[in-house]
């Protein structure tokens, strides 16, 4: 017991060393995940030398839940938490139309929002979507097993057709950084997540831009976008929407220090 206790001890001190705010936190997370003594170090040289947790563990926590994460793939951030939350709410408060209804996880990364949401409001008829490879080898095998469907390709081009008209929640948590500031990124983020997680071009808003002009295309009559932004860019954000022919409404959570914009297809005016 107390050469346990005097190993936890040490782990702690290395990973404190090493920068890890939440050290003895994460030096039980490690200890629970170790299948040996032996792994337990090999974990521990792993966070030590700048991996982020998530990626040792093989999981991140979101929305109460234990999301997979590969190497490699975008870890899920506590403050999209709040898109996932009001998407939820808005579900809740569309009713019944006679099916399940159809959310869309566009830029899923791991799919930790299409999965949260399913727990959380569902039954819904899931998709998500994601460019990286790796991300969507990471999301098929959270959302496959709740019966929803992933597609490779870039945001709504791999998606069925026949859900054109018929999305009444797309939930994206598109790339936001403007490109000149990736640099300026904590080193977990910048070394171990693909750019193309990351980068929202010269203003930050490129990914944006194009979800939100392709929108209408594919929302159902009273369905809903929900895009994370940063409060600095909400403005614009919001302006992008009201271009698409959407509303626009900024949300903010400060607990979670989230920003996102909600918008519906506008209504057409009878001649």
């Amino acid at each position: 017991m107390r050469g346990t206790i005097v190993k936890r001890g040490t782990i702690v001190k290395r990973l404190r060393a090493a920068g890890c705010v939440f050290a003895e936190e994460e030096a039980g997370l490690l200890a629970e995940a170790a299948t040996t003594p032996d792994h337990l170090d090999a974990l521990v040289e792993q966070r030590v030398s700048g991996l982020p947790l998530e990626h040792v563990l093989g999981w991140a926590e979101f929305c109460g839940l234990r999301i997979g994460v590969d190497t490699g793939v975008f870890v899920p951030r506590r403050r999209t938490e709040f898109l996932v939350r009001e998407a939820a709410r808005l579900l809740g408060e569309s009713g019944s139309s006679g099916r399940a209804p159809v959310v869309v996880d566009l830029c899923c990364g791991s799919g930790a929002v299409g999965t949260a949401l399913a727990a959380l409001a569902g039954p819904v008829e899931l998709h998500a979507s994601d460019v990286d490879r790796a991300a969507v080898k990471c999301a098929v095998r959270n959302i496959v097993p709740l019966g929803g469907e992933v597609h490779e390709g870039d945001l709504y081009a791999p998606l069925p057709e026949r859900l054109r008209g018929l999305v009444d929640v797309l939930a994206v948590n598109a790339p936001y950084v403007p490109s000149g500031e990736i640099g300026t990124m904590p080193q977990e983020a910048r070394l171990h997540e693909p750019r193309v997680s990351l980068d929202g071009g010269e203003d930050g808003l490129r990914v944006q831009r194009l979800v939100a002009a392709g929108a209408l295309q594919w929302l159902a009559p009273g369905g809903h976008l929900l895009i994370e932004t940063s409060r600095r860019q909400a403005a614009q954000t919001a302006d992008l929407f009201v271009r698409s022919g959407l509303t626009a409404r900024v949300a903010s959570s400060a607990e979670l220090d989230a920003t996102i914009v909600i918008g519906t297809p506008v209504p057409a005016v009878p001649s």
